[in-house]
């Protein structure tokens, strides 16, 4: 992965306050194409969490995509744009009442759950939609597990959405998601076999499942190599192959979010301070001007490590640690595994930051410590 030259033009041409993000837009459009040609039997669906800009979100309405909503808002933001209602899943499992109600009045029809409790509250509000319920994976081998807070196990999953058709509810689908930035690509295979399970005993009870919602997880190149879209989309087709047959009677849902808009951005920031802890200690402390709350959440535990590219690359490297610009000890970006640095780096010196499209202007705080939240531009 590499900043675009668009990007960098615009670095260089622009005198603005650092930080600041920039997106190229042909680069959002370029990926959502490869996921067409990847996985051209599965319905795109953008998770317009990873970056809700809207000018991400019309370019994708224009060009054929449905969304994966987290939110009223961010189902308001779609509609804002051009974005039909029956192009929308609302899909997360935890919705307020009211919420539902408020989606379903926008034309929204497709819900996620993972509870029984989230199937009554839909059933009081809503009527004639489809539910997916959404079953628990274990995150082996994503950069960011989500193992934990969503889903339910397959076996719970079968009730749920027995109870979904029992309130009048359509039980159309099964949903789960491998873990953001998923480095296996065999990640979906076993997370399939608990959907042949459930779409089986569903059978058994006279309910034919629709729908699998493959989720997101396909993974960016930041520092370490990844696989293509290709290897993923082949290796997910082998495994429904695998456990389906031929005969494979369901729509396939995806939901990329990082793997759409990441490398289509690029942070600049400014070096603010270099210092040691002692006169004898051999490891630089960097401060830029942004860190873990003005953008950089992903860096926690040091699940996401950005490529950090300087003008002085070319000069001998030693390891540093990189931390944020706010008084919160947290506001650590790289301290247990040392990151390397140019030696001659001086305060003042340019930094970008690359692969930084997704979840950093969504994640930045608002003016925590006074500092102003990060600004995004679109080319």
């Amino acid at each position: 992965m590499v900043i675009t030259s668009r990007i960098f033009d615009f670095f260089k041409n622009k005198k603005l306050k650092t930080p600041y993000l920039v997106l190229d837009l042909e680069i959002v459009r370029q990926n959502f194409y490869n996921f067409r040609q990847a996985m051209p039997t599965s319905e795109v669906y953008y998770a317009i969490k990873a970056n809700p800009h809207p000018r991400i979100i019309k370019l994708l309405v224009d060009i054929g995509s449905c969304f994966d909503c987290a939110s009223v808002e961010e189902i308001e933001m779609a509609l804002a744009v051009g974005a039909k209602a029956d192009r929308l899943s609302y899909g997360n499992t935890i919705k307020k009442e009211i919420d539902i109600k408020k989606a379903y009045s926008l034309g929204v029809k497709l819900f996620a759950v993972d509870s029984f409790e989230e199937v009554k509250k839909i059933s009081l509000v809503a009527s004639d939609v489809r539910v997916f319920c959404r079953i628990l994976y274990n995150g082996q081998g994503a950069e960011w597990p989500l193992s934990c807070k969503f889903g339910c196990v397959p076996e719970m999953a079968v009730k749920v959405l027995l109870y979904a058709n029992l309130c009048g509810l359509e039980a159309y689908g099964v949903s789960f998601h491998v873990g953001s930035q998923m480095t296996r690509v065999d990640a979906w295979d076993s997370a399939l076999v608990d959907v042949k399970y459930i779409s089986e005993e569903l059978s058994k009870k006279g309910i034919h499942l629709k729908m699998i919602n493959l989720g997101g997880g396909f993974p960016i190149q930041y520092l370490n190599f990844v696989p293509s879209i290709d290897v993923y989309g082949k290796a997910i087709q082998s495994s429904i192959q695998k456990y389906f047959g031929n005969s494979f009677p369901f729509k396939t849902i995806i939901e990329p979010g990082r793997a759409i808009v990441a490398n289509a951005g690029a942070i600049k920031s400014e070096v603010v301070l270099i210092s040691r802890k002692s006169e004898d200690d051999p490891i630089r402390w960097v401060f830029l001007d942004i860190g873990k709350f003005g953008g950089l959440a992903e860096t926690t535990d040091e699940a996401i490590r950005y490529k950090i590219l300087t003008n002085r690359d070319t000069d001998e490297m030693s390891p540093c640690i990189i931390a944020g610009p706010t008084c919160d000890s947290a506001d650590i970006l790289y301290k247990k595994k040392f990151y390397p640095i140019p030696i001659s780096l001086a305060i003042g010196d340019e930094v970008f930051i690359e692969g930084t499209g997704a979840y950093t202007s969504t994640y930045a705080s608002v003016a925590f410590n006074g500092f102003e939240p990060l600004k995004s531009y679109v080319i």
